[in-house]
């Protein structure tokens, strides 16, 4: 890989990188095969619920820890945004699981806070404790915040992505993220990881329209930066809302809902082909309302029966008043990756049987856990590949 020689060469933080201003021509959300044909990955097909010719699978997390290459790489650039702000080493992060497991889904190496210095809020990521965020708790406090400028801010995110594309084979989908309004206003409030999340919920009761003004701004500005990835690469975007579970469904319908769907709405009216996943963590009470935003796939963690989710899913469709039974994501528990191989194949084949043969991209209920070993992913990757439907 041509990014080896770089890597290593590379020492200064993120912050010494120079970039070039002049926004260039957006990428096409196509790939071209050998032939010279235009292409979408299998991917991008099934999250659009279109039929596929086998099931296509990624994990989440699938970039990081549990790989040794990138356990050696953190030796030589310690920091987490190292890794995921010089673009050389984000593009080696993000292709390892792809090169090691030949995943259909090739995702940035990056955080959900990436985009936040863009927005006046500075942060820290520590490699015990975690993101750690000066808290914002007063209206002073969010005078700070302005909208984002994405190639400004983070010119790295869009130097990677498009690199990605020109590495990964046709037939694999370069995936973007974002995080939620909410969720990242929980760590704006709390100030770093919390297991309660009582400050931003005293906020929500006492103070609502606070927290709603901190929900705005996030979402405008996460709205523009899901485009720029679009733009300069990514064919899927997964938006991320982890820690909304922990809302009541009433909560959700006020906090957390409306700022998704302020995102999924941006990014279709200005690219409505591009399919979009909406993953909550312990979301079993929420699938519905996850459904309803319109989003074109929810990504279901573990603690929901596939069958269930995708009947659930479709309901929720329904009852918004939006077209097709939408897509299904997920939803094999991470920790079944520490199992034998047998446990493992028949797990993810009941999970991709009670799916069905269309519309369905698999993955974990959750990232994949740092200890999993690599030879068990690789399995896990390999089973799913391996596997065909029924014909009917």
């Amino acid at each position: 890989m041509k990014f080896l020689t770089a890597l290593f060469l590379l020492s200064a933080p993120a912050a010494t990188n120079s970039f070039s201003t002049t926004a260039p021509a957006p990428v096409p959300q196509t790939n071209t095969d050998a032939s010279g044909n235009t292409v979408d990955p299998l991917l991008i097909r099934a999250a659009r619920g279109e039929k596929t010719e086998r099931v296509p699978v990624w994990m989440m997390r699938q970039a990081g820890r549990h790989i040794k290459e990138y356990r050696d790489l953190c030796k030589k650039h310690p920091t987490f945004r190292e890794r995921s702000e010089i673009p050389e080493v984000a593009v080696e992060v993000s292709l390892q699981p792809w090169r090691n497991y030949q995943t259909d889904g090739c995702i940035l190496f990056s955080d959900i806070l990436t985009p936040l210095p863009g927005m006046g809020v500075e942060f820290d990521i520590d490699e015990k404790v975690g993101p750690v965020v000066t808290p914002m708790r007063t209206w002073d406090d969010i005078k700070k915040m302005h909208l984002i400028d994405p190639s400004a801010a983070a010119p790295f995110t869009g130097e990677a992505l498009r690199t990605l594309r020109e590495e990964v084979t046709p037939e694999t989908a370069v995936l973007g993220f974002v995080g939620c309004p909410y969720t990242l206003a929980t760590y704006l409030v709390e100030g770093k990881t919390s297991k309660e999340y009582v400050e931003i919920k005293k906020m929500a009761f006492k103070e609502p329209k606070l927290l709603h003004a901190i929900l705005q701004n996030l979402a405008d500005s996460l709205a523009e930066y899901a485009i720029y990835q679009i733009e300069n690469g990514a064919q899927l975007i997964q938006i991320f809302d982890s820690w909304a579970g922990h809302l009541s469904p009433r909560d959700y319908d006020e906090f957390a809902a409306p700022y998704q769907k302020m995102i999924l709405e941006k990014v279709k009216e200005k690219y409505p082909t591009v399919p979009t996943v909406v993953y909550i963590k312990h979301s079993g009470a929420l699938i519905e309302r996850m459904a309803s935003t319109g989003v074109d796939v929810v990504s279901l963690d573990w603690t929901v029966d596939m069958a269930e989710g995708r009947e659930r899913i479709a309901a929720g469709r329904a009852k918004a008043g939006l077209d097709g039974p939408g897509g299904v994501q997920g939803n094999l528990d991470p920790s079944i990756l520490f199992g034998d191989f047998a446990t493992i194949k028949e797990r993810a084949e009941e999970i991709m049987k009670k799916a069905g043969p269309t519309g369905h991209v698999m993955n974990l209920g959750h990232g994949i856990e740092a200890a999993t070993p690599e030879e068990n992913a690789a399995y896990f990757i390999e089973t799913v590949r391996n596997f065909r439907h029924e014909q009917a």
